[in-house]
């Protein structure tokens, strides 16, 4: 088969339908890897927070890796049905944004872990923040822009709210950077069908 050169009006149409395309098909799905990574933070952050109060043991630290472990595999077997269609290059650069950007959260929440004297819930909530922005301008979707840039603005907080209330300003940030985007697009897809 002879490929043939696309002119510019051509290739902005086409990448203007590939967007498109992947709106519609992440407007299906998309808003549930947001609602089950949101929740998950939230109600491990509640609980860790909960749990450090009522009994001052900073083991309980370490329920924060059980987000991964629940979260991860959840959205692998919620995706499960989207794998079934064909992929275009906007789908594998959000793939690839995520994957940057978790491997990164994962590995200072690890380096916290054994180093120390990182402020991990900063660092963490910038980066998903970052995430979450980024996803939302590749897809032009302004409510999750927005979301992620506040969540990315709100991580600043970390630094003036004091000790384990940092946790409960964490799990707030989360709601407004993936809970309220995660609704947004599940409802978005009610209305186009």
């Amino acid at each position: 088969m002879e490929e043939r050169k696309l002119n510019e009006k051509e290739s902005l149409e086409l990448i203007a339908r590939m967007i498109q395309n992947t709106k519609n098909r992440m407007a299906e799905n998309s808003g549930t890897p947001f609602l089950l990574w949101g929740y998950m933070t939230v109600i491990i952050s509640l609980l860790v927070w909960f749990l450090l109060k009522e009994t001052g043991n900073s083991d309980w630290q370490f329920l924060w890796f059980l987000l991964p472990v629940i979260a991860f595999p959840a959205t692998l077997w919620s995706q499960r049905k989207a794998r079934k269609t064909v992929k275009t290059y906007i789908d594998r650069v959000v793939g690839y944004v995520w994957t940057v950007f978790g491997l990164g959260g994962f590995l200072v929440t690890c380096i916290t872990v054994f180093v120390g004297n990182i402020p991990v819930l900063f660092t963490v909530l910038l980066l998903m923040g970052m995430g979450t922005a980024l996803t939302g301008l590749i897809i032009r979707m302004k409510v999750v822009a927005v979301g992620g840039a506040l969540g990315a603005l709100l991580s600043i907080g970390c630094f003036y709210v004091p000790g384990m209330n940092q946790i409960l300003f964490f799990a707030l940030a989360f709601v407004f950077m993936m809970v309220i985007p995660g609704h947004y697009l599940n409802r978005m897809a009610k209305q186009d069908k």
